[in-house]
């Protein structure tokens, strides 16, 4: 028994020499994902649809740590194909995976149009498998590997405009159980993040709405929304050695949200 406790160490928590890859960590939330990698001892692969990387190309190389990046769309086949070889031939191997990109779309249900419901589901839930499935291949042979999928408060709770989101973000915990199943017996762990109401640039607007914002708030048991750094901690846990006993499920970083009615 005191050895196992003697080996813990902080080191368990070190991304030192780790690979990570982030889609599109070069705004929002992956932004912090990818930067708190950084600060763990990781370097990043950034699959990215927006043109900006150098905000968070400073911010990873700043730590001392190396930043690529392809840019692309993740609905496309070839692309996914393209990220897993660009990172293996940069790096020669990969650690981690978040599944961070997303879009929404907010419409009347009555008229929600399908283009719009296609766009949600292909890019929050479909690129999701389709990429964990190819890099998954990889972390098999190399027995090892951390993915992490990104859900919501809306993989508990249901909102109003917008049907896809909500869908999508309730798939990725269940395929969050699937790869837990299929990939435990190959030392690949898959969990997920669940983050609830974050002030970013994003939501600003939203926040601006009292009517809305208050009724957030007041469903929070902390009281306030949360901060970029918030999820920082709960990224570098669910990709370190610190978690490896844990597989399958989902880290809810809310301010208690989803907790209450």
């Amino acid at each position: 028994m005191n050895e196992q406790l003697n080996r813990f160490s902080m080191d368990y928590f070190s991304l030192k020499g780790k690979v990570a890859i982030v889609t599109g960590a070069n705004m929002g939330l992956g932004m912090a994902y990818a930067t708190a990698f950084a600060k763990a001892g990781a370097d990043l692969y950034i699959p990215h649809f927006t043109p900006d990387t150098n905000e968070i190309k400073e911010l990873i190389e700043a730590q001392g740590q190396k930043a690529a990046f392809i840019q692309g769309d993740l609905t496309d086949p070839n692309y996914i194909e393209s990220v897993v070889k660009g990172c293996l031939r940069e790096y020669g191997k990969i650690d981690i995976l978040v599944n961070n990109a997303g879009v929404s779309s907010f419409h009347e249900f009555p008229d929600y149009p399908d283009k719009a419901w296609k766009q949600c589901i292909d890019v929050d839930l479909n690129a999701v498998y389709y990429l964990s499935h190819a890099v998954a291949k990889i972390m098999m042979e190399q027995k090892s590997g951390k993915i992490i999928n990104i859900g919501s408060a809306l993989s508990y709770t249901a909102d109003k405009k917008c049907p896809p989101y909500t869908t999508a973000k309730h798939g990725v915990l269940g395929l969050t159980k699937v790869f837990a199943n299929e990939l435990g017996e190959y030392n690949i762990q898959t969990n997920a993040i669940s983050p609830g109401f974050l002030a970013t640039e994003v939501n600003r607007e939203l926040r601006a709405d009292p009517n809305f914002y208050n009724k957030i708030t007041n469903r929070i048991p902390a009281g306030k929304w949360g901060d970029l750094d918030d999820l920082m901690g709960a990224a570098v846990f669910l990709a370190s050695h610190a978690s490896d006993y844990i597989n399958g499920w989902s880290i809810s970083v809310d301010g208690g949200f989803t907790t209450t009615l």
